[in-house]
């Protein structure tokens, strides 16, 4: 009886190692599934993609996109220029005068004088009345040059004294 309570127990061991033998197995085999399936699945990829590069035209599709940004950009113009529009017929201007005192109240509240600053800020009416004078200017001492004949060193000296007059003038300004 002894001996057979011993031959059971071993007998239990290698069933138990067989068991575990044969779940390793199983969980190799299902790996192996596992990535058999993947395989194929990679391999449908593959020929999807290469199916898809073939009748991929490059041309063609940047061609269709310039197309679609062009329209895009033709579509915001509309846009802005229907919303511009509607905010003249309904007039909505006062949004601009609202928001300029927003700003000023905000800027008097850190004690900002934006006005002060903006005077001293050069207008176009200046900047054009500069041009009209250096246009003026510029053609007498061209006229200085041609009349000098040969335009020896004095009439070079004399533009150069010009220019950096008029240099002279622009850093003041």
């Amino acid at each position: 009886m002894a001996k057979d309570l011993v031959r059971t127990r071993q007998h239990v061991k290698k069933f138990i190692m067989m068991k575990a033998n044969i779940q390793a197995v199983a969980l190799k085999v299902q790996t192996l599934k596992s990535q058999d399936a993947m395989a194929q699945a990679m391999k449908g990829v593959t020929r999807a993609m290469r199916s898809m590069n073939r009748q991929l035209n490059l041309p063609q599709i940047q061609k269709i996109m310039s197309d679609f940004e062009r329209q895009s950009e033709i579509m915001e113009m509309k846009e802005e220029m229907m919303s511009d529009a509607i905010d003249d017929a309904m007039g909505e201007g006062d949004e601009e005068e609202e928001t300029e005192q927003v700003v000023q109240q905000v800027l008097d509240e850190l004690g900002i004088q934006m006005s002060e600053d903006l005077n001293k800020l050069p207008t176009a009416a200046d900047a054009l009345n500069n041009a009209t004078r250096e246009g003026q200017r510029q053609p007498q001492a061209s006229m200085a040059v041609v009349a000098g004949g040969s335009g020896g060193n004095n009439n070079v000296g004399d533009v150069d004294a010009d220019l950096q007059a008029r240099l002279e003038n622009l850093r003041r300004e």
